[in-house]
């Protein structure tokens, strides 16, 4: 259970039913975790645009920033880099849905920097995952000197003070790690886990029920939903870390806009729905792309060499259903036995937008190629949007069968 600042209580852990009155699940929570925070009679909540506030007329309310403690009064805002209202009030609903105190930045990659910032890890192990931290990575390194490890790197290597930096489930594949696993290697050097859960959102996994120090979600995907927003969030237990971190913040400059805080409490609303169904669609398009892959003579099994994704991963199951016990993931991505196929194959479909990033309500599919210059060519990463399941795999039946009947001479 985790109290919000309202007094009700968040189901965050228990799977069992609480017979208190004051006990609400997440949906609850991400509509109403936010309430009385409400000064006025609208239901969706006011986008207050101003940079500054005034200070209080009386005298005897004035408190200096040296006294200023955490939790911080919710009204006593005096500048934006600092705080605002409407970011304020997205920080309020995603503390209960993460289970944990937590601060929004301008974007997931400012959120990853910011970590580094605060830890300032001598050595960081990680694995291949998004390109985009492994810039954020670069940046440090070009700063201090620290050192990069591989994610499975013998545990003497790792010291303390050092950061585990864990994708789960991994872009682009959508492959998942165990984090519990990873949590007690990093713990027993006095290293730090910190866990991008970014395509493992809540409502499908919970970081810190597996040890987890730091998990960071790049907000622009699942949290905002509707591919209009950008968006990096931090959540911690560890006490006086989010006051540390925010001070550092007002100095990196890396704060949410308005507009984005505004867009980013529309969507909290429903997170919940929109993740569950669009992780099983996802589920049903990748055992129904299997399926068809392993018929080396059909239409599919000709074309595609493998899909990925962390459903398929029947061997690890003993853990990764209780990691991930309300899906899987909506993110899968399949290699093709050619380039030529997978960088064509999108132009082929009429409901998956040929597009990067991902998490929104519209399906997304990309000849990974374009903005990752690590990925090997033949692959293409599906984002599943809240389309029906079945209308998306006719989609991708028709694409496939287009490719064949250009006689392109890769098929």
């Amino acid at each position: 259970m985790a109290p919000t600042p309202n007094g009700i209580t968040a189901v965050v852990h228990d799977p069992e039913p609480s017979s208190s009155p004051q006990a609400h699940h997440l949906s609850t929570l991400a509509i109403h975790g936010d309430d009385h925070l409400n000064r006025s009679t609208d239901v969706a909540p006011a986008l207050h645009v101003s940079t500054t506030f005034r200070y209080a007329s009386n005298p005897s309310d004035l408190v200096p920033a040296k006294d200023l403690k955490d939790p911080l009064p919710t009204d006593a805002h005096i500048y934006s880099r600092h705080t605002a209202p409407t970011s304020t009030r997205f920080e309020t609903i995603l503390t209960p849905l993460l289970g944990a105190p937590c601060l929004t930045y301008s974007s997931g990659l400012a959120a990853v920097y910011a970590l580094y910032v605060y830890l300032n890890p001598k050595s960081v192990s990680i694995g291949d995952g998004y390109h985009g931290c492994h810039g954020v990575l670069g940046l440090h390194q070009k700063l201090t000197g620290a050192k990069k490890l591989p994610l499975d790197c013998p545990e003497e290597e790792l010291q303390k003070g050092d950061v585990v930096h864990l994708e789960t489930p991994v872009n682009p594949t959508g492959e998942a790690f165990e984090i519990k696993k990873y949590a007690e290697k990093a713990h027993g050097r006095g290293a730090w886990l910190f866990v991008d859960a970014t395509f493992g959102p809540p409502g499908l996994q919970d970081p810190f029920m597996w040890g987890a120090d730091v998990v960071m979600h790049a907000g622009t995907k699942y949290l905002g939903g509707h591919s209009d927003m950008l968006c990096g969030v931090l959540a911690t237990k560890h006490e006086g870390w989010i006051e540390r971190l925010r001070d550092d913040r007002t100095y990196l400059g890396s704060v949410m806009g308005s507009l984005e805080g505004w867009l980013g409490v529309r969507s909290l609303r429903t997170l919940e729905v929109r993740v569950q169904r669009q992780s099983e669609s996802c589920e049903k398009l990748v055992h129904w792309l299997e399926g068809m892959r392993q018929d080396s003579e059909g239409l599919v099994g000709k074309v595609v060499e493998k899909v990925h994704h962390a459903s398929l991963q029947i061997n690890d199951m003993g853990w990764l259903k209780k990691q991930m016990p309300n899906g899987f993931g909506p993110v899968f991505a399949i290699t093709l036995k050619s380039e030529s196929v997978a960088k064509s194959l999108p132009s082929t479909l009429e409901l998956f937008h040929h597009a990067t990033s991902l998490g929104g309500v519209e399906s997304l599919i990309e000849w990974r190629a374009m903005s990752d210059k690590t990925v090997d060519t033949r692959l293409v990463r599906v984002s599943v949007g809240l389309e029906h399941w079945e209308d998306m795999r006719d989609d991708l039946l028709r694409g496939f069968k287009a490719l064949e009947e250009k006689g392109r001479d890769t098929l």
